[in-house]
């Protein structure tokens, strides 16, 4: 096993020559020497700027370090704590109570105790609590199980640190006395202030406080990509990171300073004679062991490391490999954690786990990938993919391998540099907002991003941070039943569409519905069916029942984030990017902005309806959707009484069919002055056809543009050969402009179903066409109950040595055998049950044909399949 080094151990150059020449014992205590040292790096530090990009822990000091990068050097910093600041958590115990608690006092962590004042969330007064001193973070787990109620004890010590001292990762600061002083850029108060000219005081005062987090600059950090490529004895294994038997055969870097580099092991074929891009610096190693030292020698002068699933793969392969081969510990500049991967010079950001983010994808960057490999997301935000292969890595030339390797770090590293750095902007724009330092973010979900975010503006305010339990006990109420299973409460009200075809329709759109109706209707956890309350409000549903009662004596802490966050984008950001007296890189800068903000907005509502949020209180997720469906239903209704057509309307949209403008501004008006929401026209159909089914559509845009709602030929494991015809029918179908061109459209697709009915029964497509692929989520041997498609054939890989892991995506296709699947590198197409794939195109082209007014029987009465197949 590799050893568990801490932050300290190669935190910069000069700390790792400290560490290499002290060897001291953990529990020894700093030498003169390392004291002097370290205090010669302080002054060093002194009055410069520097980007903290994140705090971490070093257990062999015991305190908190701040990494800082800095910009003119392109180099990583730490500084140590010299406040005496240390771990604790809170009680609502008096002291002489904790004093005869044993199992606290004794406790070889503790430290003391401490009186301190808090703020009562729910009612603004001043509480007492007891704070209990640690020495160590880890004592805080079992300390905080002997006694009844311990407050932010759940909290990472590093977070903790962060929050006391009002820290935010991604911001500039300049070191003053050992201590970080932020540095703000000048921000235009005037437009700051009419922007929230209508919110409350405590809004107005944060707005200005948030202000520089979008303002000021963000630093272009020197980083390096790196992919590992193995050899693999048999086509399609993955070689398993912790037993690391294969050789590394090469590794390929590239650097944000232009560093263009590929080690390679030797082969038959001399690099003179190699056919290599001339831009690209090989080097050639004659053995496993001088090609890793050289790597690490190369790496070890970036401050910041990228891979993609490096986390799973490529930094647990080089360690374990390296240790194989006799290079000693702390010659590797890495090291495995419970849940990640450490790159001891700096950070190690995997974008493997930050593009996985389904906030990232859906918001920040619309849905444009469907997968989560490095090719489909490399194809769908750079228009650039991986080096096709058609033989295993073992089998290839030494000049294909470079080739091959070479791309994959590259595009690793153009996913963090293109469109004017986007990517690593929004990275630390997220640092920015959510508080967490960039390795901890880009490895944890948009909730996780929201509750530290929460739980900062808490400490600033000198909340208590309340036990989930707490929220609980008083917002547990609930006065609806779901629809959808597994829900606890009614969501958003979905009007049923008819079937059939309709030309000329429009969608109004509110405008952050959800987010928008948190801070209209002051709606928080604090403030939702609250007993101490001058002033009440009702919550009522679509049909007038009083769901909630929501105080308005005072702000919410979630309205008043969540309207600072749509306020900041809406009234300035997204103007902002679009401002034509800006240049160029400022309005992308800008675009950076509003894109993570959005994020943020979209994701206000899920998490404090999410059962595994900290935060979770069911009573301010119901109120929320019990508005939504108040607002939608009520706008519904006063737009039948103007005459529109609403044909559809789902959630925070309406569908109107042939609308008169003149009317539609009319209703626009009535939602702004009854509700004070913004209806805007989202975007315009040429046509749209219903099937009937909620979420179910195909529209074409003004623009000739798709739209796809629910059809399963837009899901990521749809065969190929389906996708394939399903792009063909929407090209067709794209190209309708009146109801006479929609008639030879939908005889085209009827035609087009049976041509693919007729080559599955030829065997006209080939086995990977036929594929189903489908993500592994976890071990093949945890599914006990249930064994999806997938995970059999997965199950099969395995038992012929095979190495599947999890996320890994499976091939399969549908046989005629007992398992009915078999993995596409077992399967030959003779073995195919074409009746299983009859199926998957009925229930793929059904949908769309029932939007056309085609029934499947009209297509199977046309022609018999039975007897168009007889040959």
């Amino acid at each position: 096993m590799a050893r568990q080094l801490t932050l300290g151990d190669f935190s910069s150059p000069l700390e790792a020559k400290i560490e290499k020449t002290e060897q001291e014992p953990e529990e020894q205590s700093e030498t003169v020497t390392r004291r002097s040292v370290r205090q010669a790096m302080k002054q060093a530090l002194e009055n410069k700027k520097y980007f903290l990009l994140s705090v971490d822990y070093d257990g062999k000091s015991g305190r908190a370090v701040s990494k800082l990068y800095d910009p003119e050097s392109g180099e990583l910093h730490v500084l140590y704590d010299t406040t005496g600041h240390t771990s604790y958590f809170l009680v609502d115990l008096e002291p002489e109570q904790i004093n005869r608690n044993l199992k606290i006092v004794k406790d070889k962590s503790f430290k003391g105790l401490d009186i301190v004042s808090k703020v009562d969330p729910y009612t603004w007064k001043q509480i007492k609590l007891t704070k209990i001193l640690v020495s160590d973070p880890l004592a805080v787990r079992r300390m905080r199980e002997h006694v009844p109620r311990a407050y932010e004890a759940h909290i990472k010590y590093f977070n903790n640190y962060i929050y006391d001292f009002s820290l935010i990762p991604g911001m500039p600061y300049v070191v003053k006395k050992g201590r970080l002083v932020p540095l703000k850029p000048n921000v235009d108060v005037e437009e700051i202030k009419r922007a929230f000219s209508d919110a409350d005081q405590i809004t107005q005062e944060m707005a200005l406080d948030w202000a520089p987090l979008f303002e000021s600059e963000i630093p272009s950090v020197k980083r390096v990509a790196i992919d590992i490529e193995v050899y693999t004895p048999m086509m399609g294994r993955v070689p398993d990171p912790f037993k690391a038997e294969f050789p590394v055969i090469s590794i390929a870097l590239a650097g944000s300073d232009g560093l263009k580099g590929v080690l390679v092991l030797e082969r038959d074929e001399s690099v003179n004679n190699m056919k290599v891009d001339s831009l690209i610096r090989v080097e050639t190693f004659s053995t496993e062991r001088e090609l890793l030292n050289r790597f690490f020698e190369l790496v070890k002068s970036y401050p910041m490391v990228l891979t993609f699933n490096g986390d799973d793969f490529d930094v647990p392969y080089i360690i374990f490999r390296s240790l194989k081969l006799g290079i000693l510990p702390e010659e590797i500049p890495f090291d495995v954690g419970e849940n990640d991967s450490k790159y001891l010079f700096g950070f190690h950001v995997d974008l493997f786990r930050f593009f996985f983010n389904k906030a990232v994808r859906n918001y920040a960057f619309e849905g444009r990938y469907s997968e989560y490999n490095l090719d489909t997301v490399a194809q769908a935000l750079l228009g650039q993919s991986k080096v096709k292969l058609e033989s295993s890595i073992s089998d290839l030339s030494a000049s294909k391998l470079i080739e091959y390797n070479f791309r994959d770090s590259e595009i690793t590293l153009k996913l963090t540099t293109f469109n004017n750095e986007l990517v690593w902007k929004l990275i630390v724009l997220f640092s920015r907002i959510s508080k967490l330092g960039i390795e901890e973010l880009t490895r944890t979900e948009i909730s996780a991003w929201v509750k530290n975010l929460y739980y900062w503006e808490h400490r600033k305010r000198n909340w208590l941070i309340p036990l989930k339990e707490e929220i609980l006990e008083r917002s547990s109420n609930l006065k609806t039943s779901a629809v959808i299973k597994g829900k606890g409460y009614k969501g958003a009200v979905v009007i049923d569409p008819p079937v059939g075809v309709f030309f000329n329709v429009v969608v109004l759109d509110f405008a952050s519905l959800y987010p928008s109706i948190i801070r209209n209707w002051n709606l928080s956890y604090e403030t939702v069916d609250v007993k101490d309350c001058k002033k009440f409000e009702d919550i009522k549903d679509e049909s007038g029942q009083v769901l909630h009662k929501v105080c308005m004596d005072r702000p919410g802490i979630t309205a008043v984030v969540t309207g600072l966050l749509r306020d900041f984008r809406v009234k300035i950001y997204k103007k902002k990017a679009k401002q034509k007296d800006l240049d160029e890189e400022r309005k992308m800068l800008y675009d950076v902005v509003q894109r993570g903000m959005k994020v943020f907005i979209n994701a206000t509502y899920g998490v404090f309806g999410a059962e595994t949020f900290p935060l979770y209180a069911p009573a301010v997720a119901e109120s929320v959707t019990a508005l939504g469906r108040f607002i939608i239903t009520s706008t519904k209704n006063m737009a039948f009484q103007m005459g529109l057509k609403v044909v559809y309307g789902d959630t925070d949209s309406l569908f109107i069919h042939e609308p008169d403008r003149k009317k539609l501004e009319e209703l626009v008006e009535w939602t702004r002055q009854n509700f004070g929401l913004d209806l805007e026209v989202d975007k315009t159909y040429r046509y749209i056809a219903f099937s009937g089914l909620k979420k179910n559509y195909f529209g074409v845009f003004t623009d000739s543009k798709v739209d796809i709602k629910g059809m399963l030929a837009k899901k990521r494991n749809t065969p190929e050969f389906l996708k394939q015809a399903f792009n063909e029918a929407k090209e067709r179908l794209a190209t309708v402009k009146t109801q006479e061109e929609l008639e030879k459209a939908i005889e085209d697709l009827t035609n087009q179903v049976k041509e693919v009915y007729r080559k599955l029964k030829m065997k006209g497509y080939n086995l990977d066409e036929l594929a189903f692929r489908v993500m592994l989520s976890k071990d093949v041997s945890s599914y006990k109950k249930n064994t999806p498609q997938h995970v059999k054939a997965a199950a099969q890989l395995r038992e012929l040595n095979y190495q599947v892991l999890p996320r890994d995506i499976i091939s399969f296709v549908k046989v005629k055998t007992k398992e009915g699947v078999k993995p596409v590198q077992l399967a030959k197409l003779s073995e195919v049950d074409v009746e299983k794939y009859y199926e998957s195109v009925r229930s793929t082209f059904e949908q769309l044909l029932k939007s056309f007014n085609v029934s499947w029987d009209r297509i199977e009465s046309t022609v018999s399949i039975d007897n168009y197949f007889k040959f």
